[in-house]
């Protein structure tokens, strides 16, 4: 259902609360910021309410201070780099509730912006508390969510503020769900989703909504073992989850009897030590010894997974095809990124370890959209309901 957005409220001269995910990487012995694309991804939307004269109040959280004041994850830092990205001065806050707070938007002017403190200094925020949302939503007239990375979490400033305000979406999270809803929903065909990532247990929602949608479905990463093993393989060491082995034959069963086409990887790169700096050894699946872990895919996989996407109009990534974290297992996650990246279809990248590959390698641009939310993304591509955008008012 279509949520309304900024643009369809007057803001002039209203306090308008935008919760924003600026919970951004910080270099853990200097406190900078190492990435901060979910600071640009909402840009969009600070702009459009500063140039409609709203009174600005943003809102996050960095970091898991797990309900207590945390030094090394005040906000200051990233409220200086939203500061230099859009060239206007950011006032913060000590707090994000409280007498201080409020008469600190008193001051407030048209077009002015103030971040409050980190919310999860709070236990409330985690918890919902209705007396915490409470005291978040008298600070403001107006209630924008813009976070989508936080919009699976039932969260006093996700779900609690919006119940007290009229809540609408801003432009990052009215993105995420238009193209992710329109890839699912109407996407142009072929279609094909790639799905990688550790477990099979993690991704049993994705698999199963996704395989009554797609043309195709290519499975790797670890969770590949697991489907490797319930097909008669040996995967050494691999880890693999023994009670999803049924789930993985009925997933097989059901891509077969639906005419998807289901691939595996073909070969596979695998090593005695994955803590070792070594470049592992190529193999075929049938002969992957005993006493070894799959850390990547081969070049064949490579090449079979590029043919079949080199065919699709539709294509929806979430999770890497090897230990991507290491630069010798890295190679299968960086060829698939680099292919996406030339693809003339629609591309969408799933969030999380995903999108973190494609922002490392400079190729965001260059996909229809890389989603900003892990965690958030799975829930959707799951064709689960995200409580932080429910609560939203219905156009």
């Amino acid at each position: 259902m279509a949520k309304k957005t900024i643009k369809d409220i007057d803001v002039e001269g209203k306090k308008v609360l935008l919760r924003v995910d600026f919970n951004v990487p910080l270099d853990t012995k200097t406190n900078a910021i190492t990435d901060d694309s979910r600071i640009r991804a909402s840009l969009l939307t600070i702009k459009y309410l500063v140039d409609h004269k709203a009174k600005v109040i943003l809102c996050s959280h960095l970091g898991r201070p797990k309900g207590e004041v945390v030094e090394g994850l005040r906000i200051a830092p990233v409220a200086r780099r939203l500061s230099k990205l859009i060239g206007l001065p950011v006032t913060i806050t000590q707090d994000c509730i409280g007498i201080e707070v409020e008469k600190a938007i008193d001051k407030l002017k048209e077009g002015e912006l103030l971040f409050l403190e980190n919310l999860r200094f709070h236990p409330g925020e985690e918890a919902n508390d209705p007396i915490f949302a409470q005291k978040l939503a008298r600070l403001a007239d107006i209630y924008v969510n813009d976070a989508f990375g936080t919009a699976h979490r039932t969260h006093a400033s996700t779900v609690g503020i919006a119940k007290r305000l009229p809540a609408v979406a801003g432009f990052l999270m009215e993105k995420e769900l238009e193209v992710m809803g329109g890839a699912l929903s109407d996407p142009e065909r072929p279609f094909a989703s790639l799905v990688g990532g550790a477990k099979v247990s993690d991704k049993i929602g994705l698999l199963q909504n996704i395989l009554d949608k797609v043309d195709s479905l290519l499975i790797s990463g670890s969770m590949a073992a697991t489907f490797l093993k319930a097909k008669g393989y040996e995967v050494g060491h691999s880890q693999i989850e023994e009670d999803k082995l049924n789930l993985a034959k009925q997933l097989l069963d059901k891509a077969r009897n639906k005419g998807v086409s289901l691939l595996l990887p073909v070969d596979v790169i695998v090593t005695g030590n994955i803590q070792a700096q070594t470049q592992g050894k190529v193999v075929p699946i049938n002969k992957i010894p005993a006493n070894s872990y799959i850390a990547d895919v081969g070049p064949q996989t490579i090449e079979l997974f590029s043919q079949e996407l080199r065919k699709c109009r539709t294509v929806i990534w979430n999770g890497p095809l090897g230990i991507y974290e290491k630069p010798h297992f890295a190679k299968g996650t960086r060829s698939m990124a680099e292919l996406l990246s030339t693809l003339k279809a629609t591309t969408v990248i799933g969030g999380g370890s995903s999108a973190e590959v494609v922002q490392e390698m400079g190729l965001t641009d260059k996909m229809t959209h890389v989603s900003t939310g892990g965690g958030a993304s799975l829930r959707f591509m799951e064709g689960k309901t995200l409580p932080g955008v429910a609560i939203l008012l219905d156009k």
